[in-house]
């Protein structure tokens, strides 16, 4: 399903391509619903990319097409990663970035979750308009 400004699915995105086992990834967790991997390229101690195992370009492809019992499993998926990362008391953000303003790299719905240090702001004031 095309999304506005995102086009049709890829096959060929390596997250597609991780899924299916053509690119080695190091496991964190995986279930029916979703796959979680350490990133190769980590922004902070713990960099982890939860990805849904369909075929979804961005949170509104997803939310809109995911059937139910794929999106509370994507979801449950993410807690239970943070939670096996021992995120939870310390603290933690999770994001995904929807397309070329927000720094989508690859064309699969993903989440990234991150932690192991103090993070800060999401933004600086400057950037807020404070």
């Amino acid at each position: 399903m095309p999304v506005k400004g995102l086009g049709t699915y890829d096959d060929g995105n390596v997250f597609a391509r991780i899924l299916r086992g053509e690119i080695p990834c190091r496991r964190v967790h995986e279930d029916a619903h979703a796959l979680a991997f350490h990133d190769i390229a980590p922004q902070a101690p713990v960099h982890v990319l939860v990805i849904p195992k369909g075929r979804y370009v961005s949170l509104a492809d997803f939310a809109a097409t995911a059937p139910a019992e794929e999106i509370a499993g994507f979801w449950r998926a993410v807690a239970r990663v943070a939670q096996m990362l021992e995120l939870e008391a310390p603290g933690y953000r999770v994001l995904t970035n929807m397309g070329e303003d927000a720094g989508q790299e690859v064309p699969h719905f993903h989440v990234h979750i991150f932690g192991g240090r103090r993070l800060g702001r999401m933004l600086s004031e400057q950037q807020v308009g404070h």
